[in-house]
């Protein structure tokens, strides 16, 4: 266990507008809104957590709202996609529920035997509803308009967009204690055993895809959760060894962390596997 990731932690994002971001992910997804801080790095910005009841490793989606914002442009070198669990049989509440709200969605469709609902934010972050092939045994936040029947459990997968994907699978299964499970053309499943959700990671190798922008509507970093500073700081060794830049533990006051960049030069974080609250 000492020598593997733990899944996903949290996922940063960045938005323009603080309250039609709190709007659309407390009130229309239902998520817990568990607190409200500063950047670390940029005090004069909000940084805003939303995930379950406590804020448990893998539900924990965090944004940066900078006000007037310029919309982001998806391509490679970016995390493309996040992906939640929701239950079996949930797809027609949120598709009803999405044209109420006049939110951009697709037609369900599938990938890797699983049925999946894609859909926009407010600044155009793409999110997936997935009813995964394993039954989710988390405990949803609830809401009046959204019940356990329905409501997302935390993340399902992330996807991470690259013109080339060799190095970034290196580092999850080399590293990082993944194992390639499936493929279907271009995308390439990467999954954990040592948790039993938020565990996958999809890699879509696209060599010929514009570079893609960070700003609005784009995932600012990805955090993958380790049981201590212990193993932290041992995951440090590895990478370092491995010629990539990383950075020294950083004190964020409840957990610690490290930065670097994957090879397909996205930003990839190691906090400890705390909740939120």
């Amino acid at each position: 266990m000492s020598n593997q990731i733990l899944g996903l932690h949290h996922i940063t994002a960045i938005a323009s507008n603080a309250q039609r971001n709190y709007d659309f992910y407390a009130k229309v997804l239902g998520l817990r809104f568990l607190k409200k801080t500063v950047n670390f790095d940029d005090p004069s910005t909000y940084h805003f957590y939303f995930g379950d009841e406590v804020g448990s490793a893998g539900t924990i989606l965090t944004f940066f709202p900078w006000q007037h914002m310029t919309p982001g442009r998806r391509g490679t070198g970016q995390a493309t996609e996040i992906g939640y669990s929701v239950p079996e049989g949930s797809f027609d509440f949120w598709m009803k529920r999405f044209e109420q709200h006049n939110v951009t969605f697709n037609k369900p469709s599938e990938k890797f035997g699983e049925p999946y609902l894609t859909f926009l934010d407010p600044d155009g972050l793409k999110l997936e509803l997935t009813v995964a092939k394993n039954p989710d045994p988390r405990t949803p936040w609830t809401t009046a308009e959204v019940s356990d029947a329905v409501a997302t459990k935390g993340f399902h997968n992330v996807t991470l967009t690259l013109t080339n994907i060799k190095g970034t699978a290196e580092i999850l299964t080399d590293v990082f204690g993944y194992k390639l499970v499936e493929q279907h053309v271009n995308r390439y499943r990467f999954a954990t055993d040592a948790v039993p959700s938020a565990a996958i990671i999809d890699l879509v190798e696209a060599p010929g895809e514009a570079r893609g922008h960070v700003a609005g509507g784009s995932v600012h970093h990805i955090a993958f959760r380790v049981p201590d500073d212990a193993t932290e700081m041992r995951f440090r060794e590895k990478i370092a060894a491995r010629g990539l830049n990383i950075t020294e533990q950083i004190d964020r006051q409840y957990f610690h962390s490290l930065y670097f960049r994957e090879p397909g030069a996205f930003c990839l974080r190691l906090p400890p596997t705390i909740p939120v609250l």
